[in-house]
């Protein structure tokens, strides 16, 4: 019985932990094609059995990349006016 509990646990946060983390990457997409979130996912899903899951080698890296995005972030640099430039 005891068991059952702690199993029952685990399966509830390992479905939190994909559902924070793993489906960002569909909602992401979603977001930027303005596409319900829904059809991205059963598209992966599809695309994964289709393809005997090799959607998962674009998928985890998406996520790393999303997870980190911070890192990828470069600052935009303000432009000189034509004065400045002119001016030096």
């Amino acid at each position: 019985m005891n068991i059952t509990k702690e199993l029952r646990s685990l399966v509830v946060k390992i479905n939190f932990f994909f559902e924070l983390k793993s489906y960002g990457v569909c909602s992401w997409i979603a977001r930027k094609f303005g596409v319900d979130i829904s059809k991205v996912r059963l598209g992966f899903i599809y695309a994964s059995f289709v393809t005997l899951g090799s959607p998962l080698l674009l998928y985890l890296p998406m996520a790393w990349i999303l997870e980190n995005k911070h890192l990828f972030k470069f600052q935009k640099r303000k432009s000189a006016s034509i004065w400045e430039i002119y001016l030096d």
